[in-house]
């Protein structure tokens, strides 16, 4: 059975406790891309990970490892959430997975975060335990997210890197829509 996981990033403590705002797991352009690819006969799973205002790898580890992760797994993260997925992978050399899209990831270069989530070093071949990774950016990111994937475009080998012009960080705020077709289309490429 193929599976998708779509991991999201880290709101603001303040977002993230306000009953006004939808959780991480369904915010953006989350909801729309599990429902498109349960459209697609893909089980899909957005998990809410915990504190994710202050996210602590293995806190999130534990609950993304509850999920079935293996070459019929599509993974996508948002920001902090595809930070985790390359540290995920990083650590378990084992595990194979299906196509892995990153959107905006980032993996705190400068080291603003204090709760060890990036202590990590990043291995050169990890595509290879995947059918291939795919970067989204856009011109009009945050530096620190411009950083995180440079150093990922530095250090991964064969990354596809695909550019895009005033999708800022990739929120529903910047894009003015909760729909990401080409995210669907690189999900099912």
């Amino acid at each position: 059975m193929k599976t998708a996981i779509i991991i999201h990033g880290t709101p603001e403590r303040d977002s993230y406790y306000n009953p006004e705002f939808p959780s991480p797991s369904n915010a953006h352009w989350l909801p729309w891309i599990q429902k498109q690819l349960i459209l697609k006969d893909i089980l899909a799973q957005t998990p809410e990970m915990p504190a994710p205002y202050n996210p602590e790898y293995n806190a999130w580890k534990s609950i993304f490892e509850g999920f079935v992760i293996n070459e019929d797994t599509i993974l996508i993260g948002h920001s902090c959430g595809g930070g985790f997925i390359v540290r995920y992978l990083n650590e378990n050399p084992n595990i194979k997975v299906g196509k892995v899209v990153l959107v905006a990831p980032w993996i705190d270069v400068e080291k603003s975060l204090d709760t060890g989530m990036f202590d990590f070093e990043i291995r050169k071949n990890i595509i290879d335990q995947t059918k291939g990774i795919t970067i989204f950016e856009s011109t009009d990111d945050d530096e620190e997210i411009k950083n995180s994937i440079n150093k990922l475009k530095s250090e991964i080998e064969n990354i596809k890197m695909v550019t895009f012009s005033e999708y800022g960080h990739f929120c529903i705020g910047d894009m003015d829509t909760e729909k990401f077709p080409e995210l669907l289309a690189e999900s099912l490429n």
